[in-house]
């Protein structure tokens, strides 16, 4: 039985949250999880496409039944490699 039947509808998200935040790996913060039409949208900012993909795999692998989305977004982390052109 997984941890989503266990505990209910109801604290899915939080439940999710917490995964990402208490997770070794991942000490995730920055995410916010809200449910749409039945399906659950991870929502934020991160510094890499690996990254997101990271919680994903997670999210996926601890509730397995559960549909998933993902509307997280990367921000660039380093310095610009190139010259910014203004009009």
């Amino acid at each position: 039985m997984t941890e989503h039947s266990e505990r209910g509808e109801e604290y899915l998200e939080a439940a999710v949250q917490r995964l990402l935040a208490e997770n070794a790996d991942t000490a995730e913060q920055g995410i916010t999880v809200v449910r749409r039409d039945g399906t659950l949208v991870l929502c934020g900012e991160v510094e890499s496409p690996q990254r997101r993909d990271e919680i994903f795999r997670l999210v996926v692998a601890n509730y397995p039944d559960v549909p998933v989305a993902v509307d997280i977004g990367v921000t660039r982390a380093a310095a610009p490699t190139e010259v910014e052109h203004l009009p």
